[in-house]
């Protein structure tokens, strides 16, 4: 049974759901009510155990690839057949590879590519499929997640800090576009403890908190809890990015 029903009768996608940021807010979405549809690339016994973990019923999990926009269409009907409707749309997947900055032969134009693709391109694409829907919903909302890489110019390469300043600005692009049904937010987290980053540690997140005011370590459920805000609370803010970094950009 779920925790509350904010969202009793509302449909939400949660593309990357499968793990880290994407499972703790289909998490939080499920316990105020909503079913939730888990879309993932590979990992389907994950995602599958993902849904049967969350509260209340009537969830599903599907496959998709953000490189391929026929792959997202189906994806989108697959929800539209099964629930007629898509109210909340969550954009978590995506993916990056450390490269240190100042090794730009080391960021092939491919890896370039393929970044830009699967963070840009895809995300595009996955609104675009469920734009309908979320009209036709006429409380629609989509929340972006971006990065503070997006507006300080670090993270793990300078092809990641790109993608972002891009889903950033077409966070606030589309805003215009689809409101008023539709609102457009992106929640920006800083380090956050999950497995996003290869390489990066428990220990090397607390050194990197023991730098910013709060001095705290973000865990995903502190970026499930911005994304869940921006789906129940913020109704009156669209385009503009809900920050969640123990305030590591003013550092």
């Amino acid at each position: 049974m779920s925790k509350s029903s904010q969202l009793a009768g509302k449909v939400a996608i949660v593309t990357g759901g499968s793990g880290g940021i994407g499972a703790a807010a289909a998490r939080l979405l499920a316990d105020e009510g909503a079913n939730v549809v888990v879309g993932y690339k590979r990992e389907e016994d994950r995602a599958r155990r993902v849904v049967d973990d969350l509260s209340g019923g009537g969830h599903l999990a599907l496959p998709m690839a953000l490189e391929d926009s026929e792959s997202v269409r189906r994806f989108a009907a697959g929800v539209s057949g099964r629930y007629g409707r898509a109210d909340v749309l969550v954009n978590s997947a995506g993916f990056t590879k450390p490269v240190p900055h100042a090794q730009l032969d080391a960021l092939t134009d491919e890896l370039f590519d393929e970044m830009l693709i699967a963070n840009v391109r895809g995300t595009f694409s996955v609104i675009r499929a469920f734009a309908p829907m979320l009209r036709a919903s006429g409380d629609g909302v989509v929340v972006n997640v971006s990065s503070v890489s997006a507006f300080t110019g670090s993270g793990s390469s300078v092809a990641y800090c790109a993608c972002k300043a891009a889903l950033d600005t077409m966070t606030m692009s589309l805003a215009r576009a689809m409101g008023p049904a539709v609102r457009v937010l992106c929640v920006s987290p800083g380090a956050v403890a999950t497995d996003f980053v290869a390489g990066r540690d428990r220990a090397a997140l607390e050194k990197i908190a023991s730098a910013t005011p709060l001095k705290r370590v973000v865990e995903p459920e502190d970026v499930a809890a911005a994304i869940l805000a921006s789906v129940t609370a913020l109704k009156t803010s669209t385009g503009t990015r809900i920050v969640v970094d123990g305030g590591r950009f003013l550092v």
